[in-house]
């Protein structure tokens, strides 16, 4: 995944893309860990935010987003499915927006 990221990094002078797979290339115990609870505060009603981690279940999301992450805890994917929200994985989420325009970084 990292060398994808890099990849459509070059391809479509994205800058996001790079940062994520810098980010992802930390040792697993490294890694982000994201509450819902952070994801709703820190977003608004259809943002699209990655994770370069894993997302937790933690606290209550009241509006849909799309998230796209390493990896989702079940109660975390429930959570925001629940919420309309959408849950994807990083490489779907750049094939949806190869230049990364409007992506947050949440972690």
């Amino acid at each position: 995944m990292i060398r994808f990221l890099r990849k459509k990094s070059r391809e479509n002078e994205a800058a996001i893309w790079r940062r994520v797979a810098e980010m992802l290339s930390k040792p697993k115990r490294r890694r982000i860990a994201v509450n819902i609870s952070r994801i709703s505060r820190y977003t608004k009603e259809d943002d699209q935010i990655i994770v370069p981690g894993k997302v937790l279940g933690s606290g209550v999301i009241n509006h849909p987003v799309k998230v796209a992450a390493f990896t989702f805890s079940d109660q975390a994917r429930t959570k925001i499915t629940r919420a309309k929200g959408e849950c994807l994985t990083i490489p779907e989420l750049v094939e949806m927006n190869p230049k990364g325009s409007n992506v947050k970084i949440i972690g």
